[in-house]
């Protein structure tokens, strides 16, 4: 009898016709499903099905998950971080979790420096001024809608694991200097990609466009707070498609009403839709995307191939590639 999955993730038809050659597979995808698992019915759904691997991306698998499903062995999520998993439940209920760290790294760099582009050449303001019926004069948006270029400016990057690394590169492509900080990268790592190490506030200075691309961890205080953004060069632009737990937002609204910084680009909000009198609604300088970072077919692609061949190889005996909890893998007594 064919192991069964149950997966609940976008997945690519590719991939999931390669699990059912091996496993018996159900796909309901939570976009068309338009729901979210209950986690303890999950569970008790995946002990009475029979289930021994699971596949999520926006579902969570809680303590009442695991305990409700003896049977499981493999929980998969399709995204870097696991803060929708317990995964020392699952560990102790010897429960591997893999996941799946880069698979929007692409997506969301090319939004990143995208965004960039619509602050310097003021795109979303000229589409509304042609949609808006107030072009008029043939010249006077040549002055009015003045932008810049952004070779030959800075980028200064915080954060360079993959995704970070890859916003460098682009910038790099298109002229611009860069420049990163990340403290647990060594400065050799940095430099050997062609952009310059630098302290936070060291950075904060020197870049005409900062861009977020580190992880919180929950119990941080915002990296960008009060203090640390008043070292932040008067006129540059921040963009932030990365948490929005990095930037105090009070802050970061009075720099933007003041004019220091020249504009912003945010994907990442408190809530999923943004409140409606979230003060940044009401800011001219502000560019704002609703948390689409990822959202490429690329994205579902790559996350797909890496669990499907994480998947195959749990079921062959293998240690798969990006496997969160070892000491899970260690008590099962599986080779390496």
């Amino acid at each position: 009898m064919k192991p069964r999955v149950l997966v609940l993730a976008p997945f690519a038809a590719p991939w999931l016709s390669k699990l059912a050659e091996s496993c018996d597979v159900v796909h309901e995808d939570w976009r068309h499903t338009g729901r979210l698992q209950d986690p303890e019915a999950l569970g008790a759904r995946l002990r009475s099905d029979g289930f021994l691997a699971v596949i999520v991306e926006a579902d969570f698998l809680f303590e009442e998950t695991f305990a409700a499903a003896p049977g499981l062995k493999f929980a998969g999520i399709c995204r870097a971080a696991t803060n929708q998993v317990d995964v020392a439940a699952a560990t102790r209920r010897g429960v591997i979790v893999v996941n799946t760290p880069g698979r929007n790294a692409v997506a969301v760099a090319e939004l990143t420096v995208g965004l960039m582009f619509a602050l310097a050449r003021r795109i979303p303001e000229a589409d509304s001024y042609v949609r808006s019926g107030r072009w008029e004069s043939p010249t006077a948006a040549y002055t009015g809608l003045r932008g810049m270029e952004l070779a030959g400016r800075t980028a200064g990057v915080i954060g360079f694991g993959a995704l970070g690394r890859a916003v460098g590169t682009l910038c790099q492509a298109i002229g611009m200097r860069v420049v990163a900080h990340d403290p647990v990268v060594p400065p050799e790592e940095i430099t050997a990609t062609g952009a310059r190490p630098l302290a936070l506030e060291a950075l904060l200075g020197a870049s005409d466009f900062i861009t977020l691309h580190a992880r919180t961890t929950g119990n941080d205080g915002a990296l960008l707070n009060e203090a640390t953004l008043k070292a932040v060069r008067r006129g540059s632009y921040l963009v932030n498609t990365a948490s929005p737990g990095l930037v105090d937002q009070h802050a970061l609204v009075q720099l933007l009403r003041s004019g220091h910084l020249r504009g912003a680009a945010i994907d990442v909000f408190e809530t999923h839709p943004i409140e409606p009198s979230h003060p940044l609604l009401g800011l001219d300088n502000v560019i704002l995307t609703p948390h689409i970072g990822g959202a490429t077919d690329e994205t579902i692609d790559r996350h797909s191939e890496a669990m499907a061949t994480a998947l195959l190889s749990f079921l062959a005996g293998k240690r798969p590639h990006n496997l969160v909890n070892p000491e899970a893998w260690k008590g099962s007594g599986q080779r390496e």
